[in-house]
């Protein structure tokens, strides 16, 4: 049976105890009912993770031992995805929550000239990944960026970038035909539920994304995120 899993990015490499912050000491003691002697897995989200054994099962201050130390690879790809905010915030956290399952390094929440909603709660939304990053057994913990405005986003400097829209009339590919194989750095940017505009295209262009398409159905702003994220993470 796994161990119960749990985020802290306070615990040290080299560490031989370790005090847990008040929530994790309530859901591991009170919660999971854990007590001295038990087993927990730690991670930082930067790839390190740890056994440990409680110690003192406090439930507003549990210590463990570190009993050993191990290092989860990195992904080899480093995805990041560039999504309109949307008017509905529990589908963007739901967005979220997927493409952390699916390993996207980075998400860069864009603020587009159709964007309808800019109001964006980090913290509310790093927990989000946090849950997702355990839940699905992983110990990189995708970076999320403050909510940043499409003339910024489109300076990002990585090897391979795509834009995603819905413009019959500009040519386009679709995304896994355009894909490099030797290339490790991606970023795709996701618009808005009223798609990017005419002019935030051709800037995208003139910086040198390439323009692709998800499929041949039109596809919500975060489902759309989700079916990038899939195709660049696995293909």
């Amino acid at each position: 049976m796994a161990l119960p899993f749990f985020y802290t990015d306070a615990i040290k490499t080299g560490a031989a105890q370790f005090v847990l912050g008040e929530e994790t000491s309530k859901h591991a003691i009170q919660v999971l009912r854990m007590q001295t002697g038990e087993q927990l897995l730690l991670t930082d989200g930067k790839g390190h993770l740890f056994t440990t054994e409680i110690i003192d099962d406090n439930r507003k201050k549990c210590i463990v031992n570190v009993l050993s130390e191990s290092v989860q690879t990195e992904p080899v790809k480093k995805i990041t995805i560039a999504i309109s905010l949307v008017k509905n915030s529990t589908r963007f956290e739901w967005f979220l929550e997927k493409a952390t399952e699916i390993g996207v390094a980075e998400i860069v929440p864009l603020i587009c000239s159709r964007t309808e909603k800019q109001h964006f709660r980090h913290d509310r939304m790093k927990n989000i990944l946090i849950s997702a990053m355990l839940q699905s057994q992983q110990a990189w913990l995708p970076k999320l960026n403050e909510p940043t405005s499409f003339a910024e986003a489109i300076n990002h400097p990585v090897q391979q970038k795509f834009i995603a829209h819905c413009e019959e009339e500009m040519l386009k590919q679709q995304l896994v035909q355009t894909l490099s194989a030797h290339v490790t750095e991606t970023i795709i940017f996701i618009g808005p539920e009223g798609d990017f505009t005419k002019d935030e295209i051709t800037a995208a262009l003139e910086h040198r994304f390439v323009p692709v398409a998800l499929g041949n159905t039109r596809l919500r702003t975060e489902t759309a995120g989700v079916v990038a994220a899939t195709i660049l993470c696995n293909c």
